[in-house]
C-alpha cells in the first residue's frame, strides 16, 4: 500500500525495512473522490499530502474572482500550503482532487516524530522541498521569459501525458492565461 511513498523516499535516502515498517505504522492512506477538498481557504492546513494515485491541484481565488492554480500534485508528488502548515495560520489556498485519488497525509507532529526516530527523513524532506522550490523558480522564469504561446508549447512538449489528464481551463489557469486564449492556440495547431 505504501510502495510509491517508500520508493520515492529511497530515491533520496536509505530506509531500512524496519524503518519502512515504522513509517507505514504511523501513516494512513486516504481515498479521495474527484472534486473533494483537502483544504479550503480560511482553514489551517494540517497536513502535507503525498499523492499515491490520482491528481490534485492547489489554487487560490484572485482579485478577479478567478481560480489561479499554482501547483498540481500527481503520483509521487507532495502538495500542501507550506505557509499555513508552518505558521498554523489560516490558508489562502484550496487543495482539491481533480481525479479520484489516494493520498498519504503527514501531520507536522507525525513528521517530527518520525524524523527523530529516522534522522535521514530530515534529509529526504529537505531534498523534496528543494526540488519543489526549484520547480517553482523555473515556473516563475517561464511566466516572465516566455510568451503565452511559448509556455503552452513548452509544457505540451515536456508533459504530453499530463496534458490529457487536466481539464483545459485548469491548464490555462496554471500557465497564466485564459481558456479562450488556450482555445486559439490549440486551433492554430490543428
Amino acid at each position: 500500500m505504501y510502495t510509491a511513498l517508500l520508493e520515492h523516499m529511497r530515491k533520496y535516502v536509505v530506509i531500512s525495512d524496519a524503518e519502512a515498517d515504522l513509517i507505514c505504522s504511523r501513516l494512513k492512506i486516504t481515498t479521495v473522490k474527484k472534486k473533494t477538498f483537502l483544504l479550503k481557504a480560511g482553514k489551517v492546513c494540517r497536513f502535507n499530502y503525498f499523492v499515491s494515485k490520482g491528481l490534485l491541484r492547489l489554487y487560490f481565488i484572485n482579485k478577479k474572482e478567478q481560480e489561479q492554480i499554482t501547483q498540481f500534485g500527481l503520483e509521487g508528488w507532495w502538495i500542501t500550503d507550506y505557509d499555513s502548515l508552518d505558521t498554523q495560520k489560516p490558508s489562502r489556498f484550496y487543495i482539491q482532487a481533480i481525479e479520484d485519488a489516494e493520498v498519504i497525509a503527514w501531520s507536522v507532529d507525525v513528521q517530527e516524530e518520525l524524523i527523530k526516530a529516522i534522522p535521514q527523513l530530515d534529509t529526504y524532506f529537505r531534498k523534496v522541498i528543494q526540488r519543489a522550490y526549484a520547480a517553482a523558480q523555473r515556473r516563475i522564469e517561464y511566466i516572465y521569459s516566455y510568451t503565452d504561446e511559448e509556455r503552452y508549447r513548452n509544457f505540451s512538449q515536456n508533459f504530453p501525458g499530463f496534458m490529457q489528464r487536466v481539464p483545459q481551463y485548469m491548464l490555462a489557469s496554471y500557465l497564466g492565461f485564459t481558456p479562450q486564449f488556450l482555445s486559439k492556440i490549440r486551433a492554430k495547431k490543428a
